[in-house]
């Protein structure tokens, strides 16, 4: 193959395929200034053979999925509720859970007012 490469001191190589292209490298010109290189041809929109028309950018379609363990639908119809609704709702929910968990306080309380039987001592010899 041909070409020369050239490592600079911090390792990054470049590869240039004449000794003219190396020498603008290392003078820093601008390569999308220089008419013969392919970065000013393509800036210059030289060589293009076919006009492409503008490509159209694909409409979005919003996607809906279940958030954790609600559906869509379930989604959609709390969406469309009032706020006033869910008011009530969630304040029927606090009153439930309050009443189960005072139903669940005196079953704990009938148990231990129970009277435990005392341990009997067993003398070691």
């Amino acid at each position: 193959s041909h070409g020369l490469r050239f490592t600079r001191i911090d390792g990054k190589s470049h590869f240039f395929i004449s000794r003219k292209a190396q020498s603008l490298h290392l003078q820093r010109k601008n390569p999308r200034k220089i008419c013969w290189t392919m970065y000013y041809r393509t800036r210059m929109k030289k060589g293009i053979a076919t006009e492409n028309s503008k490509k159209r950018a694909k409409k979005v379609v919003k996607m809906q999925r279940a958030v954790g363990d609600i559906s869509k639908e379930e989604m959609m119809k709390r969406a469309t509720e009032k706020s006033d609704f869910r008011k009530v709702q969630r304040e029927t929910a606090i009153r439930a859970a309050k009443e189960a968990a005072k139903a669940k306080a005196k079953t704990k309380a009938k148990k231990s007012s129970k009277p435990a039987q005392p341990k009997m001592k067993i003398a070691k010899n």
